[in-house]
């Protein structure tokens, strides 16, 4: 599953992978993202939560990739990833490199408290 949701007030974009994430899911979140995009400045952040999740399909990369430089062209200024199991990490920081040509500030952490003080929430 995937879930995409936002806060306007805060300018944050949340992202969450949970459980079994497939090429469907992120097609569907797919079309979220760009409608919460509307509602979000340039200069939003993004908070992904990779805690719940269990497995993703590869085919998802392309996917991944085309949801990033949407996000990218919209102007994000930093992602923050919770990963609290580092072997859930599926290449997020590799994919960063081939889609956000904007160069975010991105951080990795282990818990939601310290990701919501680097975003600042």
């Amino acid at each position: 599953m995937f879930l995409a949701t936002s806060n306007k007030a805060k300018g944050l974009l949340y992202l969450s992978y949970i459980e079994q994430v497939t090429v469907a899911d992120l097609r569907r979140g797919h079309e979220d993202v760009v409608a919460l995009l509307a509602e979000l400045p340039a200069g939003f952040k993004m908070l992904v939560d990779l805690s719940l999740l269990e497995s993703m399909d590869l085919a998802c990369v392309e996917e991944l990739g085309k949801i990033m430089e949407r996000l990218d062209q919209h102007g994000m200024k930093q992602v923050v990833r919770v990963i609290p199991d580092p072997t859930k990490d599926i290449g997020f920081n590799i994919l960063a490199r081939f889609h956000y040509h904007n160069n975010p500030r991105m951080n990795n952490c282990e818990t939601m408290v310290e990701a919501a003080k680097l975003l600042g929430l």
